[in-house]
């Protein structure tokens, strides 16, 4: 591991193998970068990162992975967006995506194969969000793969409601030559979703089933959920180079309520998600895949990105 600066930053790299890790832990704890070096010298960029980003709003960067916690994507409340009903019953604001992605941490550990840091909770986080608790992000990086553990500790004496989720920007198309239509995605679910303005969930009744492409504009923020498996993979049409996620077996956080996200911004983006939550949007509202921390115990969700 290493330290580079990067527009004034000082950020971490780590070197495993052909892939090279960049992260900046104190803030968001967030991956910002792994390129992989190939056989022939050239450099491919799985996680995508903007050469314009701002680096004082990580919170607005199309790149890396934000944390999403304690709640992924939006809530609703009464058909109020930003907003949850604690347990204490009061209505409460709560940012889309949380809090964690921009949020400052503290980095606890450091070595050669990745890193762990602690989120610092600021006044506004703890207004949203009034636990006692600690909150986690783990890193491990390696050849081929990386893992990553986002844990829950309540501290406190009351059980804790979340659902976390990661929000992967992986780089597409990565060949020179093809685009999106090239490419395509294959997740083991009963149930596909989109997100009302609401917060309530629209099934979608079908073509969803089978491999999809990712040049189908309509797959862009579909929620897959009720997995029969918890590997979802994707890359080119040709079968090679593609890319596995896999919800590692926390028996705590698993739930038949654990979801993939898909999404991008515009049709000539560089990147597309594809994003393991612990379960749907607004899980506060409607209870799928929301999940409880009792209280002087822990629970971690765990999630593996490999080179398949």
């Amino acid at each position: 591991m290493e330290l580079v600066d990067y527009k004034g930053v000082q950020l971490h790299r780590w070197q495993c193998g052909p892939s090279t890790f960049l992260a900046h832990p104190e803030r968001g704890a967030r991956l910002i970068n792994w390129n992989l070096r190939m056989p022939d010298g050239s450099v491919r960029d799985i996680i995508h990162w903007p050469e314009n980003a701002d680096m004082d709003n990580l919170a607005k960067v199309r790149g890396g992975n934000p944390i999403l916690f304690p709640f992924a994507a939006r809530t609703c409340h009464n058909g109020q967006t930003g907003q949850w009903k604690a347990p204490d019953k009061q209505v409460r604001p709560m940012p889309r995506h949380g809090f964690a992605r921009d949020g400052q941490f503290i980095l606890s550990q450091v070595n050669e194969y990745g890193f762990t840091a602690e989120l610092c909770p600021r006044p506004e986080d703890a207004e949203a969000y009034p636990f006692d608790y600690r909150f986690s992000v783990r890193y491990e990086f390696s050849d081929i793969f990386l893992r990553v553990y986002l844990t829950l500790e309540n501290l406190g004496d009351q059980p804790i409601p979340w659902a976390a989720g990661h929000h992967f920007y992986f780089t597409l198309p990565w060949h020179d030559g093809l685009a999106r239509d090239d490419y395509a995605f294959q997740i083991p679910a009963k149930k596909c979703f989109t997100h009302a303005p609401d917060g309530s969930l629209i099934p979608v009744e079908k073509g969803w089933e089978e491999v999809c492409s990712f040049g189908q504009p309509e797959v862009s923020d579909r929620i897959y959920t009720k997995l029969k498996s918890g590997l979802a993979t994707f890359g080119p049409l040709s079968g090679e180079e593609k890319v596995g996620i896999r919800l590692l077996d926390t028996a705590e956080t698993f739930s038949t309520w654990n979801a993939y996200v898909v999404w991008t911004d515009k049709p000539d983006s560089p990147f597309y998600c594809v994003e393991p939550w612990m379960g749907p949007p607004n899980a506060p509202s409607h209870g799928h895949g929301l999940h409880q921390v009792q209280p002087k115990s822990a629970a971690t969700f765990s999630v593996e990105v490999a080179l398949l």
